[in-house]
């Protein structure tokens, strides 16, 4: 029906844009081109990588193991020396993120058993991957050296408490990509982190 089609082109424009833009709105556009000229600009960049080398620095003069050299957008916390009390199937990597977010309101994302192990369906063990990481990304032109700072005491503070920090094991995995849909429980009871982040 080409009069239902010309109306519903009508109201994309208001809603998404154009339908010549795929889908994206005119905003959506305007940050892409942002984002573009950011990337060539090397003044930019040199903030950008800067900052991360910022954060990374800090957490290092803490005493916190992290992988060098640092990255242009993440730094990445090496789990299984934070948390060696917990063994690779209870997913230190993991028990660190959630601890972060519990107790200092800190996104990070697991990188390592949980994202990478695969089961062996001929033995049924599983496979780990070499390394165990936390990956603390900055994205662009959100935070200050106020929020790193933040980030270093609070990571910190929490690893002070280390052995409070226990395991998780998984209640649900999805057979593939199970890093987006698990669900996990605790390998043993929670203990109280004592607020160290606060």
């Amino acid at each position: 029906d080409e009069q239902l089609s010309r109306r519903i082109k009508e109201r994309l424009v208001l809603y998404e844009g154009f339908e010549t833009y795929g889908g994206l709105a005119g905003r959506d556009l305007e940050a892409m081109a942002v984002g573009l000229d950011e990337a060539v600009d090397e003044d930019w960049l040199a903030y950008r990588v800067g900052q991360v080398a910022y954060l990374g620095e800090g957490l290092r003069r803490a005493g916190v193991p992290v992988l060098v050299p640092f990255g242009g957008h993440a730094i990445y916390i090496d789990a299984a020396a934070c948390l060696p009390h917990i063994p690779r199937e209870q997913f230190p990597g993991q028990a660190l993120s959630v601890a972060l977010y519990l107790e200092a309101g800190i996104r990070t994302v697991e990188v390592g058993g949980v994202m990478f192990g695969r089961h062996d369906p001929e033995t049924g063990a599983t496979e780990f991957p070499k390394l165990e990481l936390v990956r603390l990304a900055l994205p662009r032109r959100v935070y200050m050296r106020e929020h790193l700072d933040y980030v270093v005491d609070s990571v910190a503070r929490l690893l002070e408490h280390r052995d409070r920090i226990g395991g998780f094991e998984f209640e649900y995995e999805a057979p593939v990509l199970r890093h987006f849909t698990a669900r996990f429980r605790p390998a043993a009871p929670l203990r109280a982190l004592a607020k160290s982040a606060t």
